[in-house]
């Protein structure tokens, strides 16, 4: 039963003291924003309950932002234990269903209905795809002729054998000059490489932290650590930014008021507000780590594309792991990145790598090895960064710098939108008029309540000109 003696107790001294009380289970005249029906037929109430709050959030009847009752009181409606719906609200919570604050209560986590695969699908009559985040593609070119040159070698064939996951000293010290270049001084025994950046951030999350665990993330960021750590069952705690990046103010207070084992952050053209950390707030962010025992998860996924700075990683390297992608940096079918971790997490993190791949497809690791070894990427890079900054010049000549945030070697822009516009909605009009981009709400971690703001990859569009078309098209529909 859900009433215990104290609980009759207690209503029995309000009661007595003129305070009106609730008959027993009757709710009728309550408001409750959430009023389930409980099947009691099944063995476990808590499963029973956190599948019907599941099926009433993603059918739309819990809308996001909607706050639960308190534990307590929808226990008694039910007339069950408090811990059946606790042990329902964690299950939900852990899928990233549900964000719950100390003192503020439970929210149906804002981000619960959005897709967190920002792959474009493809769609009839589409103008200008501004939605998945990738290059400009002239590193295509120099990948096919590195490719073409390793198989027409003589032991080509090796690279089609199947081998465990290795750390070739050649291609260890290859990586190192990437991340010496992303600002991060790695040794090459630290290095381990990985089939993509989305798969080293999943085993490091894997590897790092258990379930139930709390990483403070900004409270706009990469859906990828969302659809991760949701699988994981790690807890994201949104942390506010400001023009600088995560605020180290929001940062310590979560850190005072709840457990925090990790901290994820994208210091370099933030994806999607485009943000790049200066020294001061990197170095922020590694004081308040090291002083609350936090291990920084560090993406260095666009640094190869912006302007030189330390990582934070080379602040306090005891406490970070950093990663970097190729895929965003050379080329999006170029599925390699290497990351460095301190000698205390290497074993856990090779086990989960292994779990995940067994291993890397040699010849994908020896393209990249080349590229990099060669010097080849920092001509890639080069040119990425000169015929990126062409398109944003398209970009800001018809959306307004001030409202269009980023520009220069960004690959992606953040649209802020007009009070009269939500992020989803802007995104649905402009697909109506063959325009994909993507609204912050699919970036929005747990509670917090979307920016009236887009994401737009203006790389995306294979030329341009079908970048300019589509610019125009989010202008005119701006305008109306």
């Amino acid at each position: 039963m859900g009433l215990t003696v104290v609980d009759m107790a207690r209503r029995t001294m309000l009661s007595l003291c003129g305070v009106r009380t609730m008959p027993i289970n009757s709710f009728d005249d309550y408001p409750m924003t959430w009023r389930p029906t409980l099947d009691r037929s099944g063995r476990a109430l808590y499963r029973t309950l956190a599948a019907r709050l599941e099926a009433d959030i993603r059918g739309g009847a819990l809308r996001p932002g909607t706050r639960l009752p308190p534990q307590r009181e929808l226990a008694d409606f039910l007339d069950v234990n408090v811990s059946t719906v606790s042990k329902a609200f964690k299950q939900c919570e852990l899928k990233g269903l549900l964000s719950a604050t100390v003192g503020s209560g439970t929210f149906v986590s804002y981000d619960a209905l959005t897709n967190g695969r920002l792959i474009s699908v493809a769609h009839g009559g589409l103008t200008a795809d501004l939605g998945a985040t990738v290059p400009e593609p002239s590193g295509n070119a120099a990948l096919l002729e590195m490719a073409r040159t390793i198989l027409a070698e003589p032991d080509a064939e090796e690279l089609f054998s199947y081998r465990a996951l290795r750390r070739d000293d050649w291609q260890r010290d290859a990586a190192r000059l990437l991340f010496c270049r992303c600002g991060f001084d790695a040794r090459p025994e630290q290095i381990l490489p990985a089939p993509g950046g989305q798969n080293a951030l999943t085993a490091v999350l894997a590897a790092c932290f258990r379930r139930g665990d709390r990483i403070a993330v900004d409270d706009h960021t990469y859906p990828g650590v969302k659809t991760a750590a949701a699988m994981l069952g790690i807890r994201l705690v949104p942390v506010s930014m400001d023009d600088a990046g995560m605020d180290p103010v929001a940062l310590e207070a979560a850190c005072r008021n709840e457990p925090i084992a990790g901290i994820y952050c994208i210091p370099a053209c933030h994806n999607p507000t485009t943000i790049t950390m200066p020294a001061a707030r990197r170095d922020a962010l590694a004081r308040i780590a090291e002083t609350y025992g936090c291990l920084v998860v560090e993406d260095g996924t666009y640094q190869l594309l912006a302007a030189g700075e330390r990582a934070i990683a080379d602040r306090i390297p005891a406490r970070s792991i950093y990663f970097i992608s190729l895929s965003k940096a050379i080329s999006p079918g170029l599925r390699m990145a290497y990351l460095a971790a301190p000698p205390d997490y290497d074993a856990a993190i090779s086990d989960a790598l292994y779990s995940l791949n067994v291993t890397v497809a040699p010849l994908m690791a020896e393209i990249a090895a080349r590229i990099v070894g060669s010097g080849r990427f920092e001509e890639i890079a080069a040119e990425h960064r000169r015929r990126t900054a062409a398109r944003n010049a398209i970009v800001s000549r018809h959306l307004s710098e001030a409202r269009c945030r980023g520009g220069g070697t960004d690959i992606f822009r953040w649209l802020l939108l007009p009070e009269h516009l939500t992020g989803e909605a802007f995104e649905r009009l402009a697909l109506e008029r063959g325009v994909q981009v993507y609204a912050a709400g699919r970036f929005a971690v747990g509670k917090t309540v979307p920016l009236r703001a887009a994401r737009l990859s203006i790389c995306a569009p294979h030329d341009p000109k079908t970048l300019e078309r589509g610019v125009r098209i989010l202008a005119e529909l701006l305008a109306e």
